[in-house]
């Protein structure tokens, strides 16, 4: 079901693949533009403030991203998180509990 969220908000990226080598490609332009826009202006004022990273549930993820991703790539990876997590906040109908998010690898 996250995944259809992830869809509808337009999130999820067209792989191209030419022979061995596999290249993303953009997030598409379908699904719900406000929504979309919403989740990546948050995903960038979560960027713009790097010193407390650490202090969210998915700091370490995002400390490793940003060292291996492009900011705008990071921003549309990061606003695909946000949006997981709100799918899962509202489908749970409970708070969001930083106890509860697994732990990045």
């Amino acid at each position: 079901m996250a995944r259809t969220l992830v869809r509808c908000t337009a999130f999820s990226v067209a792989p191209i693949s030419t022979g061995d080598r596999t290249i993303l490609g953009g997030i598409s332009r379908r699904g719900n533009r406000y929504l979309r826009t919403l989740f990546i202006q948050g995903a960038r004022s979560v960027l713009q403030r790097s010193d407390g990273w650490e202090k969210k549930s998915f700091g370490r993820w995002l400390i490793a991203a940003s060292k291996r991703l492009h900011k705008n790539v990071l921003a549309a990876a990061l606003a695909n998180k946000l949006a997981r997590i709100a799918w899962a906040v509202l489908y749970n109908a409970r708070e969001y509990d930083t106890a509860l998010a697994p732990k990045a690898t």
